[in-house]
């Protein structure tokens, strides 16, 4: 199952379809944080980060990236990231979502697999990391559940709670 002409007309409306692919749909150690945020804790200059006047082809290009996670569980959690930034989007936000769609240019027809023969084996995968998000401080949990060779489940959460250490999130993670 894959959604290769909904990413290719999703490549084509960004303007992006002539652009150089990503490897990686977020970039090594970054991290998003609001406008609030920023106020509060950074002390560096942010005019070049602003808020986007019209959130609204922001929110459009999310709701559509959200639709193509039904079958590339590769950008669910940095499109689960974005999502939380609905509200006031900023300009690094709109410049990490365009980085997602660079990386659906390197391969627009990944998919699921499903094969018909092979193992009958339910085999699940799950794992937190400790005070992922900058600014609540809360743990991410996630986890994917394969049949066989093929994946049919998976998901990424953010913590009810925040864990004072990295066993106690993975002990949160259930």
């Amino acid at each position: 199952m894959c959604q290769r002409k909904y990413a290719l007309e999703l490549l084509s409306e960004s303007g992006l379809s002539g652009g150089k692919p990503a490897l990686t749909p977020l970039e090594f150690n970054h991290k998003l944080t609001s406008i609030e945020f920023d106020k509060l804790f950074n002390k560096e200059d942010l005019s070049d980060d602003r808020l986007l006047e019209d959130r609204s082809g922001y929110q459009r290009l999310v709701g559509r990236l959200f639709y193509l996670t039904m079958t590339r569980p590769d950008i669910a959690f940095m499109v689960r990231v974005l999502s939380q930034f609905m509200y006031a989007p900023k300009q690094s936000h709109l410049g990490a979502a365009m980085r997602v769609i660079k990386y659906i240019k390197n391969n627009p027809g990944l998919g699921l697999f499903l094969p018909s023969t092979g193992s009958q084996k339910l085999v699940a995968f799950c794992d937190s990391d400790w005070g992922a998000c900058v600014e609540t401080r809360k743990s991410v949990t996630g986890y994917a559940v394969k049949f066989g060779d093929a994946l049919i489940s998976w998901k990424s959460k953010k913590q009810g709670t925040v864990s004072r250490s990295s066993a106690e999130a993975e002990f949160r993670r259930g």
